[in-house]
C-alpha cells in the first residue's frame, strides 16, 4: 500500500508530461500540415511517446486537437482577464477602456502564439469544431455583453456586442499572420481605435 502512494505522484508527473509533450508536438505537426494532412505517426514520433498513449490521453487526432485548442482559448481567455483586472486596478472605469484593454491582451497573444492562432482561426479542423468554436464565440458575446454592460434585452444593444466581438476574432486572424512584430503592433492600435470609434 505504501508504494502505491509512493508511485502515485510519480505517474500523475509522467501522465502530465506525456500530454504536454504530444500537445506540443500536435502543435508543430498541426501548424505545418494542417489538422487533415497530420498523421498520429508524425505527432507520436515527435513527441517521443506512443500511440497507446496518445489514445488513453486523447482518444484521439480530434481530442488531442480539441485540447490544444482549449489549452489556447483558456490562455487568451486569461490573459484578456488580466488585462481588464489591471485596468480596474489602475482605475479605468469606462467600460469601453476596460474592453479595449482586454481586446488589446487577447490580440497580442494572437502575435505571440501566432502560429498555433492561425491554426484555430482558420477552417481546419475535425469534424464539428466549427460548432465548438461558435458555442465559445457565444459565451465571449455574453461576457462582453457584462463588461460593456449593454442591455441586450435590445437588439441593438446584442448587435453592437457581437459585432465589437466579431471584429476582435477577424482581427486576430489578421495580427497572426503579420510578417513582423511592428506591423502587428500597428494592426492592434488601427483594431483598438475601431473598436472604440465602432461602441460610440
Amino acid at each position: 500500500m505504501q508504494t502505491t502512494t509512493e508511485e502515485g505522484p510519480r505517474t500523475t508527473g509522467r501522465s502530465a508530461a506525456t500530454r504536454r509533450a504530444l500537445q506540443d508536438a500536435a502543435q508543430e505537426i498541426f501548424a505545418r500540415h494542417g489538422y487533415a494532412q497530420a498523421s498520429i505517426a508524425d505527432i507520436v514520433e515527435r513527441s517521443k511517446s506512443s500511440v497507446g498513449s496518445l489514445y488513453h490521453h486523447y482518444g484521439g487526432k480530434s481530442g488531442l486537437f480539441l485540447a490544444l485548442w482549449e489549452t489556447y482559448q483558456r490562455g487568451q481567455e486569461q490573459r484578456a482577464a488580466a488585462a481588464v483586472a489591471g485596468a480596474k486596478e489602475r482605475g479605468v472605469t469606462e467600460p469601453i477602456e476596460l474592453f479595449v484593454a482586454g481586446a488589446r491582451a487577447f490580440l497580442e497573444g494572437c502575435w505571440e502564439n501566432r502560429e498555433v492562432a492561425r491554426l484555430f482561426l482558420e477552417n481546419d479542423g475535425p469534424t464539428g469544431f466549427d460548432l465548438v468554436r461558435r458555442g465559445r464565440g457565444q459565451e465571449w458575446v455574453r461576457q462582453n455583453t457584462k463588461l460593456l454592460r449593454v442591455d441586450d434585452t435590445k437588439p441593438s444593444g446584442h448587435v453592437l456586442v457581437t459585432m465589437l466581438t466579431s471584429v476582435i476574432g477577424e482581427a486576430g486572424r489578421e495580427v497572426a499572420a503579420c510578417e513582423d512584430e511592428t506591423e502587428a503592433e500597428e494592426v492592434i492600435e488601427e483594431v483598438c481605435r475601431i473598436l472604440v470609434r465602432l461602441s460610440g
